[in-house]
């Protein structure tokens, strides 16, 4: 495994700034914004793309500083109901695929998308419940007639150039949210689709990530090291599905928080050893998203417990047995 960061925060840094700052620390790869959601402050494929000399320049500054860029991501939405939003996420997606091709990289992470309810919706329809029975047409219309039709035609692409990991993040408000649902569009798919193991999405679901980790063995293509606190009170008055700003801490019923504040350190080596056994060796990219810590201090907090808690080298023989 290596110890890896999503260097979305650190935009406030030039690149060369972020992997220099990111390897004093020890930090061994990154994952680097391309567009969506996480931008491109660090990496914008028309800045790239066809272009050798420049793709030389971005390898041989990793190379300084010891940096293995092991994922591209561009979280968006191409299945949007506005067609100017599906268009936009679905370039940039198809964009990070190409730059990928181009940089040897063979992950992109992403979101399934959440598509609307018909065709003549506004925005996208996140279905929780299976009544009133509305909501089971819904379902059967994103899936059948949007979603798996969409992620066909873009596996296909991603195929046609090399690039044969598609790591979804399962994060409510999109059609896979869950261990269920990703393995529901990769059954539809291909094997192309897997997971970007976030668990903190997971958590506040009510989810065991060990237990998630198991059911997902061999469909894990990358892992988020983000940790998620529930307030027992909160949760207990108002459950979890929460829409309150996630700066308000005081009453929300769950927020994010740096790896360690929200579970214990036996709890994340019960993760990394579960990933482990079902034969997860990839990046473990922190991603900060940590309202109580500056950007600089979560990182930092991360990284020492991180350090402690991932298995770097491989087992070698069983001497003993």
């Amino acid at each position: 495994m290596k110890l890896g960061v999503l260097t979305v925060p650190l935009y406030s840094m030039s690149l060369e700034e972020a992997l220099a700052y990111l390897h004093g620390l020890g930090v061994q790869a990154v994952e680097i914004g391309c567009g969506g959601s996480p931008g491109k402050g660090h990496l914008d494929p028309a800045d790239y793309l066809d272009k050798p000399e420049k793709i030389q320049e971005l390898k041989d500054l990793l190379a300084k500083y010891d940096m293995e860029l092991m994922a591209l991501s561009c979280h968006g939405n191409g299945v949007h109901p506005n067609p100017e939003v599906a268009a936009a996420d679905t370039a940039d997606f198809e964009n990070a695929v190409l730059l990928a091709e181009q940089l040897g990289v063979k992950t992109i992470v992403t979101f399934s998308g959440c598509p609307g309810d018909s065709p003549t919706s506004q925005y996208p329809n996140w279905v929780t419940c299976p009544w009133p029975d509305d909501f089971l047409k819904i379902l059967d219309y994103q899936w059948n007639e949007v979603l798996i039709p969409w992620w066909k035609k873009e596996v296909a692409f991603a195929r046609a150039h090399g690039v044969y990991q598609i790591a979804l993040e399962m994060h409510p408000g999109f059609c896979v949210y869950n261990p269920e649902t990703l393995l529901k569009l990769r059954d539809a798919v291909g094997p192309e689709i897997g997971a970007n193991f976030d668990p903190s999405h997971l958590i506040w679901q009510g989810m065991d990530p060990v237990a998630a980790i198991k059911m997902l063995k061999g469909a894990i293509y990358h892992f988020h090291a983000k940790d998620t606190r529930i307030d027992p009170q909160n949760t207990a008055k108002i459950g979890v599905l929460d829409t309150k700003h996630y700066g308000d801490i005081e009453n929300r019923a769950w927020v994010f928080r740096t790896i360690g504040y929200g579970h214990d350190e036996m709890y994340w080596k019960e993760m990394i050893t579960t990933l482990k056994t079902v034969g997860y060796d990839g990046i473990i990219s922190i991603e900060h998203e940590d309202s109580m810590m500056s950007v600089k201090e979560g990182l930092e907090k991360a990284i020492t417990l991180l350090k402690r808690v991932i298995v770097f080298e491989q087992a070698g023989a069983m001497w003993w047995a």
